[in-house]
């Protein structure tokens, strides 16, 4: 079948996930975050997936803003940082304003031009969600925002990887999925989507029952995998 639909995680994928440690190191008075940024970065986006796959075993579910906060107090109290709370709060505020990576504009511009319906499907709430479209500027390039609250329940939930035909009224073998996450990737080629992993940190490919049909290094060459 024809590609007629491309879907994006958002963290990660489209926004830069380390961009509010980053900038948060570069302000004044940061000395110590700015030799620690990047673990805390790493640590916070680790802790941040590790609770929500946790919580989806379990059936505990809570809103995508609770797992950040509490995956970001990990990563503090694991970089000798917890107690500051300036500090917590000036990171939870960055996220919400989270850049995109410098390709996207141009790679979603490409894909409207192409007529394909492009959308996010992410753990993130749609408050969260919303903060970063319109901080990165890209609402007008999306036809949608779905978020995992409709469902209940994080990815890889096969119920989450629905909500794309649900809404397009497209079949599976239609849909181009993009995602950072390697299981993400894997996870939706195993409910049926055509999917494109975009390694930046040149990762192996996890071991899981399906692998992602792509691997790129950003998202770049997207709109050419979707051309008859």
């Amino acid at each position: 079948m024809t590609i007629t639909t491309c879907i994006f995680d958002a963290y990660g994928t489209l926004f830069d996930v380390a961009a509010a440690a980053r900038q948060a190191a570069s302000e004044p008075g940061q000395t110590k975050l700015a030799a620690s940024w990047p673990k805390l970065a790493e640590h916070w986006r680790l802790k941040q997936l590790q609770y929500s796959w946790l919580r989806a075993i379990t059936g505990d579910h809570t809103g995508f803003w609770q797992v950040t906060q509490d995956g970001l107090d990990w990563a503090l109290e694991a970089n000798g940082l917890d107690g500051d709370a300036a500090l917590r709060d000036r990171l939870l505020a960055l996220y919400w304003e989270l850049s995109a990576y410098a390709e996207v504009p141009a790679m979603l511009t490409a894909l409207k031009s192409a007529g394909m319906n492009t959308a996010i499907l992410s753990n993130g709430s749609p408050e969260m969600l919303d903060g970063a479209v319109q901080s990165a500027g890209i609402g007008d390039l999306l036809d949608d925002v779905l978020s995992v609250e409709s469902v209940g329940i994080f990815k890889p939930a096969p119920q989450v990887y629905e909500l794309v035909t649900k809404r397009f009224g497209c079949t599976r073998d239609q849909v181009l999925f993009v995602s950072s996450n390697g299981w993400d990737a894997g996870a939706a080629a195993g409910y049926g989507f055509t999917t494109a992993w975009v390694n930046r940190a040149g990762d192996p490919v996890d071991r899981l029952p399906a692998r992602p049909q792509h691997m790129l290094s950003d998202l770049t060459e997207i709109p050419k995998l979707v051309r008859p």
